[in-house]
């Protein structure tokens, strides 16, 4: 049987931004419940009180502040290293036959020069390599009879290690994506393994990225 209570949970459930603001405490409840009512009374198939739609509104948002918060916040406080780079280019290439031989040749010419930032995945249909801007006349020529689907230049990547407790912790990256989001950021793309994360984004704004995530540890 549906109460006030669950078709408000779910209500909020069903939209993150409204979920964080809530939970922040940062949203006028009674406002919120009155533009709830029509879609809640609709829900429920009868009349309800405004009173009662604030008081569960009031009892998910405590209950938010604990199961939500507090665990991402010890989470976010323990990340570690933040290293950021520039200069990179990001490619996406369709998979085929011939494209793994032609990442190894890339990798042994990356090999031989340390200082270069390379990182690449593979989606079912696309592969994905991000390189310094300064290989990228030997991707050129590696990869010149593949089709190239999209390339960007001018990208700069932010890598964040992050405390083992991260993978037990659900919500951890929708709040960083949520901060980045809500400043305007656009991310060019995602990495990730076990305890650390890279994005990219536009060498524009990554020094305001780079703040977003730097400001996490002092929640």
């Amino acid at each position: 049987m549906k109460t006030i209570s669950s078709v408000v949970e779910h209500y909020i459930k069903t939209k993150p931004f409204l979920l964080s603001a809530l939970s922040q405490g940062i949203i006028n409840l009674t406002s919120l419940a009155r533009n709830m009512m029509p879609e809640l009374e609709q829900e429920l198939g009868k009349d309800i009180k405004q009173g009662a739609v604030v008081m569960s509104l009031k009892r998910l948002s405590e209950d938010l502040d604990f199961r939500v918060n507090h665990k991402i916040v010890k989470v976010l406080k323990g990340i570690g290293e933040i290293t950021v780079r520039s200069s990179l280019t990001d490619y996406t290439f369709a998979v085929s036959d011939t494209i793994l031989s032609k990442q190894a040749e890339l990798i042994q010419n990356i090999n031989a020069n340390p200082e270069v930032f390379y990182t690449s995945s593979r989606g079912v249909n696309e592969t994905n390599i991000v390189v310094s801007s300064s290989m990228s006349h030997v991707v050129d020529r590696l990869f010149h009879d593949e089709k190239q689907i999209e390339r960007t230049d001018s990208l700069a990547s932010i890598t964040v290690k992050l405390p083992k407790d991260n993978i037990t912790t659900p919500g951890v990256y929708y709040y960083i994506f949520q901060r980045l989001a809500w400043e305007g950021i656009i991310i060019n793309e995602v990495i990730s393994t076990s305890y650390e994360f890279t994005i990219l984004v536009s060498e524009q704004e990554v020094d305001l990225a780079f703040k977003v995530i730097k400001d996490l540890k002092s929640l």
